[in-house]
């Protein structure tokens, strides 16, 4: 019996007349599903194979969705999208204007709390527990945390006030030993030689079950069944295995099968392309850092979670010593980081832009405030693509322009990025050098370093009444404008703190026309600064701006949403033709 692909399971409620064999059947077919989705279209693989046994439990036992469930990171919860009304609409996850690789409560009435980031579970869950208790509603609330998310900091935080808790919540701890990269820490080490009856969720007074075999689906619902009974705040401790249900990602590396791009769904052979291409900026990141640290045993390199997304593993082979991996834990990255360069050493802080908004106030307090010398490379700045809404690193510009003794530089290619890390060795104070997610533009890249200096930025070309100013990476785009044959000057700002004020007088001084081109919020970034120096010049030229609107970009492919927000080569074309004729 296809009890997918006949419909026979479309809701949860479906589950509850069915028995062990059936839903063991279900189980294998949930996986062969998220494998032939998974092999042609990029996805959080290895979390949601482990927890298929687990979703299929949760939906039996539970009466969702009056009872909420809350998946930390939402990495594990394909199954979950699947069993609850989203089978058919499965095989365009993460694609433009399909369904979102993440819980999301626009999306459906089972995703209780949207997350993406991680550790939110346990205080999201809490919240949902409280109200209804206020308002005398007798339903069950469970945060299912794992792939990591113990090691952060906002876990601890809800861990602590829910042990004061009279409401109803079942803490599942989903134990698959990883978050993208092996879990690091203490609480790792804790949860590998559990107690029973004597371990931190114990000392801090909760009821704790576990742990057990969080593959084992008998053994699932039969616990699960005593656990909706219980009243008050429970933990249970489940162990599963990332990439369960199929050999190659068993036996694999689980950090390549965490989310392994498209691959052979038989024999999990990985699809290479045989192009000869540019590097991805990540690899010329971790490339350069080896470099610099040869030349200067002060230089550290620190990540919270993503050694091998952020281009470190390497590093952390070569200078073991000097890497910190110090979990998912981005407010500690960067006191951290603080308190290293307060005593002479100089971190470079390797951190997605999306992540670094989880650590703004230590940016302030512990670095800023005191101008430490912090290296913050700040990677899959602006459109992150597939990830979607909550990973999109569009707002470092507005943010970090904002904060006092800060250098905020974008490369807008990776020889630049080589030159920039260079050169933010030796300046003064906190720098941010930020860069996109994916490949650069250059072969030959690994080049002798070139100097560069805070607040000076390159005059591309020169010609026209028209200028156009871009920062970073949207620069590239504007010089295939350029090659179509349009003549118009071209200015890439290099740094956005502090700008250029002489690219700008010339700029302003010999152009009718002004246009900004950057791929962070208009609110904020360059868009905002340029408008700011105008102002106070007393310019009176007309700025158009292009970037992203004020709205969440949600998920899709890089240059699909590009295009979408209007700063792909083809629409900054169509842009400067309707300048000249409004019907183009």
């Amino acid at each position: 019996m296809a009890l997918l692909t006949e419909h026979i399971v479309n809701h949860p409620s479906q589950l509850k007349e069915l028995t062990l064999v059936e839903l063991s059947e279900l189980a294998n077919e949930i996986r062969t599903l998220i494998i032939s989705v998974m092999a042609n279209n990029a996805g959080h693989f290895g979390s949601s194979m482990g927890a298929v046994e687990l979703s299929i439990a949760l939906h039996k036992v539970f009466n969702t969705p009056q009872d909420q469930i809350v998946w930390d990171v939402g990495h594990q919860s394909y199954a979950h999208k699947i069993l609850s009304g989203r089978r058919d609409e499965f095989p365009r996850i993460r694609q433009k204007d399909g369904i979102s690789g993440f819980p999301k409560i626009e999306e459906s009435e089972f995703d209780a709390f949207g997350t993406g980031h991680s550790s939110t579970s346990i205080s999201a869950a809490l919240g949902l527990a409280e109200a209804n208790s206020l308002k005398g509603k007798n339903t069950l609330h469970i945060a299912v945390i794992g792939d990591g998310a113990l090691t952060g900091g906002l876990a601890f935080e809800g861990l602590n006030n829910a042990a004061l808790s009279e409401s109803n919540l079942l803490i599942i701890v989903n134990d698959n030993g990883m978050s993208i990269d092996p879990n690091v820490g203490a609480i790792d080490t804790h949860l590998k030689t559990i107690l029973p009856e004597n371990n931190l969720f114990t000392n801090l007074g909760f009821e704790y079950s576990g742990p057990i075999d969080g593959n084992d689906l008998g053994l699932l619902i039969d616990e699960l069944s005593k656990e909706k009974y219980r009243r008050g705040v429970h933990v249970l401790h489940v162990k599963t295995k990332k990439g369960n249900g199929f050999l190659p990602a068993e036996k694999g590396n689980a950090t390549t099968w965490h989310a392994p791009g498209k691959f052979d769904s038989k024999t999990g052979g990985r699809q290479n392309n045989s192009a000869i291409l540019p590097p991805k900026y990540q690899d010329v990141f971790g490339e350069t850092l080896i470099e610099l640290a040869s030349e200067n045993e002060n230089v550290i390199g620190i990540t919270p979670a993503m050694a091998a997304g952020s281009g470190m593993s390497k590093f952390a082979h070569v200078f073991p010593d000097r890497f910190f991996d110090v979990g998912i834990a981005e407010q500690h990255a960067i006191t951290f980081s603080a308190g290293l360069a307060k005593n002479g050493m100089i971190p470079f802080c390797s951190i997605y832009s999306t992540f670094l908004q989880r650590g703004y106030d230590q940016l302030i307090h512990d670095v800023a405030l005191q101008n430490l010398h912090v290296i913050f490379c700040v990677d899959r700045a602006g459109i992150a693509g597939s990830d979607g809404a909550t990973h999109q690193g569009v707002f470092d510009l507005a943010f970090l322009r904002a904060i006092p003794n800060l250098t905020v530089l974008a490369p807008m290619n990776e020889l630049q990025l080589r030159d920039m890390m260079k050169a933010a060795l030796t300046m003064k104070g906190p720098v941010v050098i930020r860069y996109p997610r994916g490949r650069g533009v250059y072969l030959d890249w690994n080049q002798p370093f070139k100097i560069m200096e805070a607040g000076k930025g390159r005059l591309l070309s020169k010609s026209g009444n028209l200028a156009i100013l871009s920062l970073g990476h949207p620069g590239n785009s504007v010089q295939e404008v350029l090659l179509q044959g349009h003549q118009f000057s071209h200015y890439d700002m290099c740094s956005l703190k502090p700008i250029d004020h002489e690219m700008l007088l010339d700029a302003f001084h010999n152009h009718d026309t002004i246009i900004t081109v950057e791929d962070g919020t208009l609110i904020g970034g360059l868009a905002s600064a340029i408008l700011e120096w105008k102002n106070a010049n007393g310019f009176s030229q007309k700025v158009y701006s292009l970037g992203i609107p004020d709205r969440f970009i949600e998920h899709g492919e890089q240059e699909e949403l590009q295009k979408e927000c209007g700063f792909d080569a083809k629409r900054i074309e169509q842009f400067i033709l309707s300048l000249s004729d409004p019907e183009a």
